[in-house]
């Protein structure tokens, strides 16, 4: 698929990186949200959260993190 192809040739960019990580710090900040959400929210909130998931899965964080951890 190519698009895991482009995913891979963009792990090699520390920007990438930076930008991915940028995720991650709003994916943080969404579930603290979730703390404090009113029940009319909540929905909102959680699909929010599932957006940035996806997004980080697909991009594979875990990996991209580790790999540019020292300059991050």
């Amino acid at each position: 698929m190519q698009i895991q192809n482009d995913i891979q040739t963009l792990h090699n960019y520390e920007a990438f990186a930076r930008f991915m990580q940028m995720i991650h710090e709003l994916r943080e900040e969404t579930i603290a949200e979730l703390h404090e959400a009113s029940n009319d929210n909540l929905q909102q909130v959680s699909g929010r959260i599932i957006t940035y998931d996806q997004i980080l899965q697909l991009s594979n964080w875990g990996q991209l993190s580790k790999k540019h951890s020292e300059r991050m």
